[in-house]
């Protein structure tokens, strides 16, 4: 944004979760209805609050995978301890976060339309 621009009034939105749980594919799908949204990596961050100083979201949607789920979307090469140790990373924003989505049986037409009707209820 260049500063002849407006400011952007719309929500920031916040996606948050282990590698594999869908973020990038959330936000794709949520900016394509017109929402703003940014990817925290707080997944990688020993800050547990990271997402709150770095992104500053107005709404945070944390999204839940399985050890399984992750490895499997992802051909991650890892051991449970290193997705344990992504929950662990993650704690603060899990329980800070606006909506949980459980991603582990849904595909990601499932998890977005859990997005936007949660976004609808609360953005009014």
């Amino acid at each position: 944004m260049d500063n002849n621009s407006p400011p952007d009034d719309r929500p920031l939105i916040g996606i948050v979760g282990p590698c594999g749980s869908g973020k990038s594919t959330l936000i794709a799908g949520l900016e394509k209805h017109g929402y703003r949204c940014r990817h925290i990596a707080q997944e990688h961050s020993y800050v547990k609050h990271m997402w709150q100083v770095i992104s500053k979201p107005n709404i945070l949607i944390f999204l839940e995978c399985s050890f399984e789920n992750s490895t499997n979307r992802r051909k991650l090469n890892w051991q449970p301890a290193d997705h344990e140790e992504q929950l662990r990373r993650l704690s603060h924003a899990h329980e800070h976060a606006h909506t949980i989505i459980d991603t582990n049986s849904l595909n990601p037409d499932e998890v977005l339309a859990a997005a936007l009707n949660f976004l609808k209820e609360i953005i009014k």
